[in-house]
């Protein structure tokens, strides 16, 4: 038996419930094209937009709605800012300052750039020079302090501009040895600092497929990439390596030879690249097993693609050299698609994508991402259109 105060709250949440049914059933067309602008933006549409953005509700054209809401400076300069940011560090966090990586993601998707070429083309956006005279650094991140400190529109694209990551001042890189965000210097910051270069594949897969390595495991998957570093027995018992270490070190190793020849130096704060002399963090406690893999040159192979991580759809080249081929290998799979729609779902729904009507709408809008040219607009704009009842 219910006590009076449960009664009245259970009554109570009832109520709530059923008027909030009530009130997304009756939605006009004006207040879900304010639910998509709020969605995207953040800010309030000015009436003159939202007049506008109820018109083409109203026409059904909800996705141009969408487009229209994203032409507001807040997209880029907070949602894709957010939606990029937490990549760009370990702790995941929306909070870290502006960097040439974030940047780089803004740019690309305002201009529509595909998608996929964040993980291998030579490109980085720069604040341009009548907006920023601080030039852009190897060494420091001060150009992009600035441009966050003046609050400098980067969704304006006489702002925030592209250019050729080979042909910075200072850079050590060619055009061939680019791989999107993944060489840029705020991102070589938070991955390629020290350790053995295996964070840099661990965050790439995080970041990129929404996988972590516990769900790449597989004990089925080819060993002898697997390095010197890690021990065969640990603490006396070969059985833990076979069930356990083995499942993840033997995909994860056979990857990180991508990153090989990359270093991020901690004394002048730059990327280093060595090319043909592999880095030293990839010898180092080479006497745990000396029968393990010796790292020669930035050679990959994915023992990934079949076996248990099939579904990941991989359509990528599947072996290769250096980090432009590797980042290919992964920007082509379908759970890359997958991934960018969760994460802006994530952003723009303000919650997990949850039961089985959220998942095919993450599957569809994945299909329109590749139909698209890989668009991240189109997946923000369609995302905001599914959400806006909620």
């Amino acid at each position: 038996m219910l006590e009076p105060k449960q009664t009245f709250v259970r009554v109570a949440g009832i109520v709530l419930l059923s008027a909030l049914i009530v009130n997304l059933a009756s939605a006009g067309p004006r207040d879900q094209a304010k639910r998509i602008h709020d969605r995207l933006t953040g800010v309030p549409p000015s009436n003159t937009v939202l007049d506008s953005m109820t018109s083409k509700v109203e026409a059904g054209d909800a996705i141009g709605a969408a487009e229209e809401a994203m032409q507001n400076p807040a997209f880029y300069n907070t949602t894709v800012r957010e939606f990029a940011t937490p990549w760009t560090n370990r702790e995941q966090s929306v909070f870290a300052d502006l960097n040439d990586s974030t940047a780089t993601v803004i740019g690309l998707i305002r201009d529509d750039v595909p998608f996929d070429q964040l993980l291998y083309d030579d490109i980085v956006y720069v604040g341009a020079a009548n907006v920023s005279p601080i030039a852009y650094s190897q060494t420091d991140n001060a150009h992009y302090l600035e441009l966050q400190d003046n609050r400098v529109d980067l969704s304006d694209p006489d702002n925030l501009v592209p250019e050729l990551q080979s042909a910075q001042p200072g850079t050590v890189l060619a055009a061939a040895q680019t791989a999107g965000i993944m060489t840029t210097r705020g991102y070589a910051g938070a991955y390629l600092i020290a350790g053995t270069n295996r964070a840099a594949v661990r965050f790439a897969t995080l970041n990129f497929l929404c996988m972590d390595m516990e769900d790449f495991r597989d004990v089925t998957a080819w060993p002898d990439r697997i390095r010197q570093d890690v021990t065969r027995s640990p603490g006396g018992d070969s059985s833990i390596y076979l069930n356990d270490c083995l499942s993840c070190h033997a995909g994860l190793d056979g990857l990180a030879g991508a990153f090989a020849y990359y270093d991020f130096d901690e004394e002048t704060q730059q990327l280093e690249y060595t090319g043909g002399t592999v880095q030293p963090k990839y010898l180092q406690d080479a006497g745990t097993f000396r029968f393990g893999f010796v790292t020669t040159s930035d050679s990959w192979i994915n023992y990934w693609r079949s076996g248990p991580n099939s579904f990941v759809g991989w359509n990528g080249p599947g072996s290769g050299m250096g980090a432009k081929s590797f980042g290919m290998e992964l920007a082509q799979t379908r759970q890359f698609a997958e991934c960018q729609v969760k994460k802006a779902f994530e952003k723009v729904c303000h919650r997990s994508p949850n039961g089985a009507a959220d998942l095919q709408a993450v599957s569809d809008i994945a299909n329109i991402f590749e139909a698209s040219n890989r668009s991240m607009q189109r997946v923000f704009a369609e995302t905001a259109v599914y959400c806006m009842g909620d």
